[in-house]
């Protein structure tokens, strides 16, 4: 079994699935629209060439998401996507990509568990933890 995040945006999809695939050094190996599915007749016209399924590998783990039809999406509350670098390099690379035109929470900063840890809502809306064990 393998456990894969799903996000929800609010049109913003592909723009969000391309910065992660730059900050987080990921590929894309899906960016499905509404237009030419089966679902296309049930999109509005302006709604068509957005993202009714995306796919993004980060090694081992998938990251997926979608733009949901008009009128059904919800912000994001009550979960964080967490990362967990294996130094405190690539936590700050992380962190301080993601924190782009997003709102920092939570300094990246050293905590009794953790050589970095911190919080932030990326440009999208998305919650993000960034903890870096001890080294």
């Amino acid at each position: 079994m393998r456990l894969s995040p799903y996000l929800h945006f609010n049109g913003q999809c592909e723009a969000a699935f391309k910065f992660y695939e730059r900050c987080l050094g990921g590929k894309i190996t899906c960016l499905a629209t509404y237009e030419g599915s089966p679902m296309a007749d049930q999109a509005p016209p302006e709604w068509r060439r957005k993202i009714m399924h995306a796919t993004l590998l980060l090694g081992g783990a998938e990251l997926m998401g979608c733009d949901p039809p008009p009128g059904c999406y919800e912000p994001p509350k009550g979960f964080s996507v967490t990362l967990n670098p294996d130094n405190l390099a690539d936590a700050e690379r992380l962190f301080n990509a993601l924190a782009e035109n997003g709102k920092v929470s939570l300094p990246l900063q050293k905590t009794f568990w953790s050589a970095g840890f911190g919080m932030l809502v990326d440009q999208f809306g998305i919650p993000w933890m960034i903890n870096c064990g001890q080294t």
